[in-house]
Order: C-alpha cells, then structure tokens, then sequence
C-alpha cells in the first residue's frame, strides 16, 4: 500500500480494520468488497489456480484470461492479493500466521474443508481470541443439506423466490410455466451484503467484550429471510404463487425502443395512463373503470365474475400493447411521471452509462487495471459524509502482492519466496 493510499483510508470508517478472505466465486468476495469500499485492508487469499472467479466470463475482448473476467475484476477492487495452498502444511502455517494478524476472516468453502486443514474456528481463536470468522455455505454448517453441492441456482430455488417467477400478466394463460430464477447472481450477492453486515456488529460488539465470534450464514436462510410476506401468507392458509403475484393489466411491456414496467394499480393512476393515452373513448365505457380493470376475479357471472373481467383484463392489455409499441421508453415514462403514474423504464447497461442522475451522482469510477487498461466500473452503494468510501484499486494479479504481504507482515525474504514458489507452496 502506497503512502498515499495510507493517507486516504486513515479517514474512512474501517481504517486499520484488518481482513482475511479465502474465498472463490460471489458471496465471500462481495462481502469483503464492501468493507474495502469502507477502507478495510482486505487480504484476499487465492489457490495458487486463483479464484474459480477468474474462470467465468464475461472476458474482456472476450479473451479467456484469468486476469480478464469481468466478473473478477469487479468483485475484488480495493484488495491486495497473494496465493497460499493449504493442500501444502507449510501453506497452512502461513496462513494461521496471517491469522493471527487479522480481525475478520471470511470463508465460504464447503463445511468441514476449514476443519480438515485445522483451520476451524474453534483452532484459529486458540491464537487470535478477538478473530472474528465469517462462514458462508450454501445451506449452514449441519442439517441433512449440509454437505450437498450446490450452484447459484440451486440455492436461489431453495430460498422459494424462484417459485413466484416470473410474475406479471400472461400467467392465465401459461399457468404451468416452469418457474425462473431471478437473472444474474442476485442470490449470491444478497448473501455476501448479509455476511458483511452481520461481520460488522460482531466486530462492534467485540469493542465491549474483547471476544471474537464464529458466525455461519446459510445462503437459503438468507433468501428465505427475504421471502418474510410470502411466508407469513401461508401460516395464514394462503400459498403465494407466480399467479397470485400478478399484474392484471400492463405490467412488462415492449414498447419501440425497449422495454417498460407499467403499474397503474391506484385509481389515479389508471387514471392518470388513461389521460396519456388521449382519453380515448372506450375509457368512457363504466366496464373499463378502475374497479373492474385492475380488480381480482370473483365468482358469478357478469362483469366481475371470472369470464367477464378477465376478458375485460384482456381487452384493456391488447389495446395497451399496441399503443405502448409506438411510443419510446422516455414518451412513456416521462409522460406517465407528468400524471402521476407509475412506469419504470427497463435499463440496458448503454442506458445506465449514460444516465443523467448517475452521471450527476458520480456513480461509475474509471479505474485502471494492468491488463485490460482503463473502464468505468459501478461505484460504492452509499455515501457518507465525514468518512467518504473510495474505489481506488483494481483486482488484484494473481498472486501481485505475495512479496508485499509475505516479506513485510510475515517476515519472509525473497529469497525465501523463490524457494516457496519452486515447492508449490505459493
């Protein structure tokens, strides 16, 4: 670290906060990427093979190089980097040396893989009392799931959101649609936001007790903690669905340009696309008010039992569709936002360069990186007054700052880490 990134992390909130992270693809390294954002010094530890990160695209130029995953570069800004095989006794040595130095660790590897290299918690607080390990697993560290292998699929599935999507209209008539998991890696990042928050009130409390803590995070109780209406609905009798979740009318649409989230779900705001839409003279007609638009089917005949206000429904989308094809993302959202409407405009990653509110907010951060040069990359999801964040480092080469952490806080020459390096130990 230079003396100049010293200076400028000596006025952040985690300044002189040290963290460990031995940890590969999303959760672990997003959970240490916002506390560097914070101004902690994160030490990420990679297998001499590097992060199964750096394996996944997309790659820059769409070259498959290690240094160039997209994915890499953004989740490890602001860390240094080293690697350690603890498949080697002396690696695991040297690890419980940088232990002992740190106040987080962060670990996201299978249960029971810490303990069979006798780095448990129960082992490593023998020598740093006041550590503070993070375990993040895709379903906690017992129970009958315990030991299943898992993917981001797998996972989101078994938090339950996936069984609500996709919603919008159209399920009446695609009822059986196989459920969707939500795009990206949501479900991932949502666990590693979790795992930073609660490392942080440990590390709080640890200023009152002197006292480490082990904490394990479920990757499935996270995103079923996230599911607390659907949840709470069903020990009500209710079971919440994809059909249940719906939007009668409009919801997601395509209109000339992309695509837009229409949500008239109050009176004014029926009211209020209506006026957009010119007032057309079918708005005029009683069977087109708000009530039965946008109310739920009921028993019976007529205009609120099931045949009627779903063919009602069904009218009033058709005409919507084809008048929001012939419009732009911006007619419709702005001349929406005039009348008190609700419409979100569907984002692509052009329209976010070049937003207006971003650009003002100072969002995107151009960093530069040895390999691929210089980008914007997302900035830090909050700002604070006194103790600003910063987004000053690119990832980290595999293995770019062995001399600097192994020589200066281990004590090792250099000479000593060629003959490291030939024995495969880093």
């Amino acid at each position: 670290m230079t003396k100049q990134e010293e200076v400028i992390n000596a006025s952040q909130a985690l300044a002189g906060l040290r963290v460990l992270e031995y940890s590969q693809f999303i959760s672990g390294p997003y959970c240490t990427k916002l506390m560097a954002n914070f101004g902690a010094e994160v030490i990420k530890v990679e297998p001499p093979g590097g992060d199964e990160a750096r394996c996944h695209p997309p790659f820059f130029q769409d070259i498959p190089d290690k240094e160039m995953s997209g994915l890499f570069l953004y989740l490890n800004t602001n860390k240094s980097g080293i690697t350690l095989n603890l498949d080697n006794e002396m690696g695991r040595i040297m690890f419980r040396e940088l232990v002992k130095q740190a106040d987080i660790l962060v670990e996201n590897n299978p249960p029971g893989t810490m303990k069979q290299y006798g780095l448990d918690y129960e082992s490593l607080k023998q020598e740093n009392p006041g550590l503070i390990m993070t375990s993040i697993t895709p379903f906690g560290q017992d129970g009958p799931y315990s030991r299943y292998k898992s993917y981001p699929l797998n996972t989101y599935h078994a938090g339950g959101e996936g069984y609500c999507l996709p919603g919008g209209t159209g399920w009446q008539l695609n009822p059986d649609r196989e459920p969707l998991k939500a795009g990206g890696y949501i479900g991932e990042y949502d666990a590693g936001t979790v795992a930073a928050m609660v490392s942080l009130a440990a590390l709080l409390k640890r200023e009152f007790t002197r006292e480490g803590k082990f904490i394990e995070i479920s990757q499935q109780e996270v995103l079923l903690s996230l599911m607390c209406t659907e949840l709470g609905r069903y020990s009500d009798g209710w079971a919440e669905s994809r059909a249940t979740r719906w939007f009668p009318i409009a919801g997601l649409m395509q209109c000339k340009d992309g695509f837009v989230q229409v949500m008239p779900f109050e009176r004014r705001m029926w009211n209020g696309l209506v006026n957009l839409l010119g007032d057309p003279s079918w708005s005029k007609d009683e069977k087109y008010d708000f009530a039965n638009v946008y109310g739920r089917p009921t028993k019976g005949t007529g205009i609120t039992g099931v045949g009627g206000r779903l063919q009602i429904q069904e009218e009033v989308n058709n005409i919507l569709a084809e008048w929001v094809l012939q419009h732009t993302k911006e007619e419709i959202y702005y001349g929406a936002q005039e009348r008190g409407t609700a419409v979100g405009i569907v984002c692509t990653t052009e329209d976010l360069l070049k937003s207006k509110q971003l650009q003002a907010r100072q969002f995107f951060i151009e960093i530069e990186h040895p390999k691929v040069g210089k980008h914007p990359y997302p900035g830090l999801p909050f700002k604070m007054s006194s103790t600003p964040g910063q987004l000053k480092r690119p990832a980290p080469l595999l293995g770019e700052h062995n001399e600097e952490i192994y020589c200066h806080h281990l004590g090792f020459t250099k000479q000593e880490l060629i003959q490291l390096r030939e024995a495969k130990v880093i």
